[in-house]
């Protein structure tokens, strides 16, 4: 029976969300170029959308786009004068069916070099996020667009430009060279962090959280975790997002309302994402990276039952390892928050004014909140109200807002 149009759109929409970044990395290995690699299994998905409602959905749909894209893809080539060259570099011939599996083996290094190509330091941090997500996340410009809360015609431009540069700056497809890698994974743990950390604490509008974001992210991690079972700091990365993601479901009250982790139900966390946390978390080296120590504090909340049974000393003693590493004063207002909690609010006070001291973070709604909290537990009430209204007014969540000012009118 043919299948509706509903049907056909829901039915294309989750093939492509699975197959697109294994579809465009291939094509981008036979192209060596991603905007081509793009508009070519683009031109696929509208054959799909086409064909499959008389048709019916084939029983490998990915070998069916691919075998589709490729088609495209010598039609290009032999629109071009290079016609010659090109094919040889293509080197394969096209499958006799549509329904011929594609290679694994192959499909993955494509996708780990897209990875790298997506993610490319050459590019702007904003643009290396829309361009993740658009190839490898399977996510349309509109999606993007609402999920970072920015007019979609400006994510639109992000990719353009960020295909153009890849372009201009004759980006290789290819895995770096070893000498090469470390800073350059270093890129792609950062920009699946950036996602991540947008859909656990939403920098602007209305939702405190953004749990599909956090889901991208940590899909994002599981796949580069698979491609690269070697790398300590993959596997801290997974760690840290899988055991900050089982706290999702309790960082929202009833009504939306934004829930700090002392008030927190404990018996909302996820244990499965707690349970693949600590997995991923078993897997790190011996010398572990930021993200592994900070998937270790994670682990020390995770672990607790109660906020009372909380390892403070640990995590201070974790914060102290991962500061030098880190050199940020996010890092560094989070340890004043740890030696707050492990040795008492003064000494946790002295970090944070030492940090105002040096003008770091001077538009950071957080450094007045946890200043705010230290003194309420100093029993300076009016200093704390004074430090908890400026909090609210440097952040742009509205859930988050809401919270600081609730504070402010009883900072005890």
């Amino acid at each position: 029976m043919p299948l509706t149009e509903n049907e056909v759109g829901r039915a294309v929409e989750a093939v492509w969300r699975i197959e697109a970044p294994r579809l465009i990395a291939g094509l981008a290995g036979m192209m060596r170029d991603v905007g081509v690699a793009e508009e070519l299994a683009q031109d696929a998905l509208v054959a799909a959308l086409e064909q499959w409602p008389a048709e019916g959905i084939p029983r490998n749909p990915g070998a069916w786009l691919m075998a589709v894209a490729k088609r495209r893809a010598v039609d290009l080539v032999r629109r071009n004068e290079r016609y010659a060259r090109k094919l040889q570099e293509i080197g394969r011939a096209l499958p006799e069916s549509v329904e011929d599996e594609i290679e694994p083996d192959r499909i993955e290094d494509d996708l780990l070099r897209l990875t790298f190509v997506a993610c490319h330091p050459v590019l702007a941090p904003e643009a290396r996020v829309a361009l993740t997500l658009r190839l490898l996340g399977g996510l349309t410009t509109a999606e993007i667009a609402r999920a970072f809360l920015v007019a979609e015609p400006t994510v639109a431009q992000r990719i353009v430009r960020a295909k153009r540069t890849l372009a201009e700056a004759d980006v290789p497809f290819e895995v770096p060279e070893p000498a090469e890698r470390p800073a350059r994974l270093a890129s792609v743990l950062e920009v699946i962090y950036l996602i991540f950390n947008e859909g656990y604490t939403a920098t602007a509008g209305d939702d405190w959280v953004r749990p599909a974001l956090c889901e991208d992210a940590l899909r994002l991690g599981r796949i580069l975790a698979g491609l690269m079972p070697d790398e300590s700091e993959v596997h801290g990365l997974v760690a840290l997002m899988e055991l900050q993601a089982s706290r999702l479901r309790a960082r929202v009250g009833a009504g939306g309302e934004a829930v700090r982790l002392f008030d927190q139900d404990r018996a909302r966390w996820d244990p499965l994402l707690i349970r693949r946390g600590l997995a991923a978390l078993d897997r790190v080296g011996d010398r572990p990276g930021p993200y592994a120590l900070q998937a270790a504090i994670a682990a020390c909340h995770a672990q607790a039952r109660t906020p009372d049974e909380t390892d403070w000393k640990r995590i201070a003693a974790l914060y102290d390892l991962l500061a030098p590493l880190a050199e940020s004063a996010v890092v560094e207002l989070n340890r004043a928050v740890a030696v707050g909690m492990a040795d008492g609010p003064a000494a946790g006070l002295a970090l944070v004014d030492a940090i105002v001291a040096e003008g770091l973070l001077p538009t950071y709604h957080l450094l007045p909140a946890v200043r705010g909290d230290l003194l309420a537990k100093l029993g300076r009430p009016d200093e704390a109200r004074a430090e908890f209204t400026r909090a609210a007014s440097l952040t742009h969540n509205a859930r988050e807002r809401a919270l600081l000012e609730a504070r402010a009118n009883d900072p005890s």
